[in-house]
């Protein structure tokens, strides 16, 4: 039986060796080795041209996109599949390693026993695939948990947010977060925002719902007077005129939360 080549990349060398002994209990996996920055990962990439590339997005000397921005532009015969491990405040640099060939990412903390998995799966998908030799992964298509789910909305949304502009330091920016969140999980909370949904980002908080209110529509105004008219009309297409002005909180939460349930492929 042919074994899947692993190759592990994380400065956090403790963790790595703990990845490496538990991955080494299953048959079709090898872990080739593990390297603790980019530099040293970019060259046993090269070398030992493994099946599968587990690498941090942030690393010393040279980080996880680096990696992937320089095997870009170098002449090697490479076909490894690259999965990228981030932390949720990282989330800002999915879709660069995306944009670069990263087919999957998963989250920190996460359970080895899911990235195994996941190793099975994208390796068997593209050495079955008859159409291409490079195989491109929808996140979302591998979602078969309650952890993993949330965990893909999480991101999904942060990315968004990203997006829209809305500034980070900003208390509405994590009370839209939440809002968000909690909407792409259970539609119906729209429908009553002030009587429930309100309420429940405050309890999260510590704060009161006039407060979640306020902040959110603070946040929104914000995001709207720096915003990029073309970046909305991408965003929200039609469903929103950005020269007719701001939406409303409830227009705003619909919209991004809409948004994610098309893109994560969940039903309305």
């Amino acid at each position: 039986m042919d074994k899947i080549s692993v190759l592990l990349a994380d400065d956090n060398v403790e963790f790595a060796e703990l990845l490496k002994e538990y991955m080494e209990q299953y048959e079709d996996i090898r872990v080739i080795g593990v390297a603790k920055d980019g530099i040293e990962a970019l060259e046993m990439i090269i070398y030992h041209k493994p099946d599968v590339v587990v690498l941090d997005i942030i690393m010393p000397n040279l980080d996880g996109l680096g990696v992937l921005e320089k095997l870009s532009t170098m002449q090697v015969d490479l076909s490894s599949i690259f999965i990228m491990l981030t932390a949720i405040g990282q989330d800002v640099f999915v879709q660069r390693a995306v944009s670069l060939g990263a087919e999957y990412y998963i989250i920190k903390p996460f359970d080895a026993g899911i990235l195994v998995k996941r190793i099975r799966e994208l390796y068997k998908e593209k050495y079955t695939s008859a159409f291409s030799n490079r195989v491109v992964v929808k996140r979302a298509g591998f979602i078969d948990s309650d952890k993993d789910k949330d965990y893909v909305i999480e991101v999904e949304v942060t990315n968004l947010m990203h997006e829209i502009g809305v500034p980070a330091h900003m208390a509405g920016y994590r009370y839209l977060r939440e809002a968000i969140i909690q909407t792409v999980i259970d539609p119906k909370a729209m429908s009553t925002v002030t009587r429930t949904l309100y309420p429940a980002v405050a309890q999260k908080f510590s704060t009161t719902p006039q407060k979640v209110e306020r902040a959110i529509r603070n946040a929104i105004e914000c995001a709207w007077s720096r915003g990029n008219p073309d970046t909305m009309d991408s965003l929200f297409g039609y469903t929103f005129n950005f020269n007719r002005g701001k939406p409303t909180n409830s227009e705003c939460i619909a919209m991004a939360s809409d948004r994610i349930r098309i893109t994560m492929g969940m039903g309305q």
